[in-house]
């Protein structure tokens, strides 16, 4: 079994080793899951998609569309796999308040930071790797239809710049 803290331990190890390089970071998960038991693997695979899951909310996919000066639907998954990836400070400040990304960030690099598509197949591919077979359903609640929460309206400037005050004089002004 994972625990939660050997998850965020994982993520953490990762992304230091990485340089919070995504991509680099991905790769390092995947031969770190492959030294685990299958069954780990599949753990660590479920803490990962409840926190994806977690966190489709409209409030962070507004805090996306400003850090990344616009964001579709493939673009706020990918943002989503970045997130968990930055650890469980960033995760959890970002979930309790998307705007305190704008504190809980040190660097953005808009050509590298915000999307880490790669991070959330690390465990399915060391899946595969270690057993020769597609990784079985997770057994975890499926991710609702619609994010969570009020929608935003991402065209409105003035509507994202009073919505993310700390984020829009960061990123956007």
């Amino acid at each position: 079994m994972m625990d939660e803290t050997e998850f965020w331990e994982l993520i953490d190890g990762s992304r230091e080793a990485a340089e919070g390089d995504p991509e680099e970071q991905a790769d390092l998960l995947v031969e770190r899951l492959l030294g685990c038991d299958p069954e780990v693997v599949l753990d660590f695979a479920r803490h990962f998609e409840s926190r994806y899951n977690r966190a489709y909310r409209w409030d962070l996919w507004g805090a996306a569309w400003v850090l990344l000066d616009g964001a579709s639907d493939d673009a706020f998954d990918f943002f989503r796999c970045w997130l968990i990836g930055q650890g469980r400070e960033v995760f959890e400040g970002a979930l309790h308040d998307p705007d305190s990304l704008a504190e809980l960030l040190d660097d953005f690099d808009e050509e590298v930071d915000g999307d880490a598509e790669d991070l959330g197949y690390a465990a399915d591919e060391a899946y595969e790797q270690l057993t020769g077979t597609v990784a079985p359903d997770l057994g975890i609640p499926a991710a609702p239809a619609e994010p969570e929460g009020t929608p935003v309206d991402f065209e409105d400037d003035r509507a994202l710049a009073l919505r993310y005050p700390k984020l829009w004089d960061r990123f956007r002004d």
